[in-house]
């Protein structure tokens, strides 16, 4: 076997190939990494859209924020009466802080909803990989009996 020029040359096939480990199913071994390195790309990607949503919200309630505040201290300009203006900052200050509580909620929301969705993804994934790595220990125990009962 030739000598690959860097680590990400090697052909990984080829060097467990040349092993020849007796019950070792390389293809399902391959196929099963395949299918893990899969899940983690959708994983990546799930993710990375749960957080251009998250950032998307953000950017939006940030722009109704600058609005809303440009609308009340327009209004205040026309107050002439201070106790009138007081209580209109007090509520505006109220609303404010509801609207904060309301909007912290439901980031949290959106960023629970991307890290379950992520969660799910890699979680079936490990299932399934646990799965597979029981049926290749059995093929692999299963072989041995096998060739014995066949040169009975």
């Amino acid at each position: 076997m030739a000598k690959p020029e860097t680590f990400f040359d090697m052909d990984f096939t080829k060097y467990l190939a040349d092993l020849k480990v007796p019950g070792l199913d390389l293809d399902a071994i391959l196929e099963s990494q395949k299918k893990n390195v899969e899940a983690l790309t959708h994983a990546n990607k799930l993710a990375f859209e749960g957080m251009q949503a998250v950032m998307q919200r953000q950017a939006e309630l940030l722009r109704q924020s600058m609005e809303e505040y440009a609308k009340s201290a327009q209004s205040f300009g026309d107050m002439k009466d201070p106790q009138d203006a007081m209580a209109r900052h007090t509520e505006m200050a109220k609303q404010a802080f509801e609207r904060m509580i309301s909007n912290m909620r439901e980031m949290s929301e959106l960023m629970a909803k991307s890290n379950n969705e992520v969660f799910e993804l890699l979680n079936k994934r490990f299932s399934e990989t646990l799965e597979e790595m029981k049926k290749m220990m059995e093929k692999a125990e299963a072989a041995p009996k096998a060739r014995k009962t066949a040169a009975s």
